[in-house]
């Protein structure tokens, strides 16, 4: 579908498909990075901060489990949350949640209706995620909400997310992703990602190895910078579970034992936890505990059993999350890789990170420009890995072929992009139609 000048277009689509074509053809860019016309249109639409407390996450991995972690926390704790993620599975609803639950298509459709109002006073076109962030902020503007979980989509600096002014910035991790627009190494990326911090306001950094740019963007804004391992850690006890401890909003020190994270990452748990103690929300132990052990989220380190077969879903797409998954990935029995990217990730060094583990490879070619053959994924491998690789032409012929070639108590990793596992969740599992 071909607008030539969208913001001018006479009549308005009537149902939510309506309005995604309709906004995926407005802008000639799919991504666009900068915050001119979506500051523009958002003054259009009388678009003010947010009444109530605001986190926005940014990172390479870990985005979406650290906000899932603090919503299902905040949500045990009885506050009413608003969620912002991208990009969704099967429903576009997915990416706008209130309390946990995906907000109404008339929500959507009105929101997406008032924005192409501004957008055509303006004269100017925004981009599908443009949209979709301003509809978020226009939906949340008009629940009565206590805290508002915003992830940024690409980078920081220059994500639209960030028109809007956090009490907390989080950056989960820095990885090597995204180049062609964020740069060539992690002190470059850091640095755009650390473009969500405000001045005076905390900021915190949940891994480790921080590069030196989140620092020095956090000096120069005066944040006070929490540090994964500095100043909050997590610690794995004798019962398996994690104790998480840090420094809370008002300067004094918690402690949290007996956290049971069986479904996401616990380094995740602790950024979470770190980052709502600096919110200055109340949280009680058992709160905590809760939201922590009851978190779960889509293609994240997620288990369904299909037909005999253990199968692990995550969206893992770079060398930093398939490293993850080689290091963590449960049960035992031959490990069958289904596998479709995308062309601007790296595939090679992404195979490779799991190269010692998977006993056979089922590469699936993904669809538009930007999806990536299976052939190159299969030419990326080394010669030894490529007797155990077979290539499909889409993710259903490759995930169908690992299960009907492995045997019962094998496990089935299905990991790379979002549409390689949308492929699989939209399917049911078990052999039922």
């Amino acid at each position: 579908m071909t607008v030539s000048n969208p913001v001018s277009r006479k009549g308005t689509p009537r149902d939510l498909s309506g309005w995604l074509e309709f906004i995926e053809a407005c802008h000639p860019e799919e991504i666009d990075l900068g915050l001119s016309r979506i500051r523009q249109v958002a003054d259009q639409l009388g678009l003010k901060q947010l009444a109530c407390r605001v986190i926005t996450v940014a990172g390479t991995n870990g985005k979406g489990s650290t906000v899932a972690l603090m919503d299902s926390i905040l949500q045990h704790a009885g506050y009413r949350v608003g969620c912002y993620t991208s990009p969704h599975f099967l429903r576009y609803n997915e990416r706008v949640r209130i309390n946990g639950t995906m907000v109404d298509d008339h929500l959507l459709c009105d929101a997406f209706a008032r924005i192409h109002r501004a957008c055509t006073d303006v004269e100017l076109d925004l981009t599908y995620f443009e949209y979709g962030t301003l509809a978020a902020l226009v939906i949340f503007g008009d629940q009565p909400l206590d805290v508002v979980l915003l992830e940024v989509g690409l980078g920081g600096r220059l994500d639209a997310v960030n028109i809007v002014d956090p009490d907390v910035s989080v950056v989960t991790t820095i990885a090597i992703d995204h180049e062609a627009w964020l740069g060539n190494d992690r002190e470059a990326i850091a640095r755009e990602k650390a473009g969500i911090f405000r001045e005076g306001r905390p900021a915190v950094y949940g891994e480790a190895d921080m590069p030196s740019s989140i620092a020095t963007q956090a000096a120069v804004l005066n944040c006070d910078l929490y540090h994964w391992g500095d100043r909050f850690r997590l610690e794995r006890q004798p019962d398996a579970r994690y104790s998480v401890s840090g420094v809370n909003a008002q300067g004094g020190n918690y402690r949290i034992d007996h956290l049971h994270c069986p479904a996401l990452p616990p380094e995740n748990a602790a950024t979470a936890i770190q980052a709502l103690h600096l919110l200055g929300v109340t949280l009680p132990v058992d709160a905590i505990r809760q939201g922590v052990s009851q978190a779960q989220l889509t293609g994240r380190m997620q288990r369904r059993e299909d037909r005999g077969r253990q199968v692990l879903l995550d969206v893992a797409h770079n060398p930093h999350a398939a490293g993850y998954i080689a290091q963590r990935i449960p049960g035992n029995g031959a490990l069958w890789c289904v596998v479709g990217m995308l062309t601007d990730k790296d595939g090679a060094r992404t195979l490779e990170a799991l190269g010692d583990v998977v006993d056979h490879w089922c590469l699936a070619t993904l669809p538009g420009s930007r999806g990536r053959s299976a052939q190159d994924l299969y030419a990326t491998l080394k010669p030894a890995q490529q007797k155990k690789a077979a290539c499909f032409d889409d993710c259903l012929s490759a995930y169908e072929n690992a299960i009907q070639a492995s045997a019962p108590g094998d496990r089935i990793l299905v990991m790379g992009s979002f549409l390689t596992l949308a492929a699989v969740l939209g399917r049911p599992v078990d052999g039922t139609a």
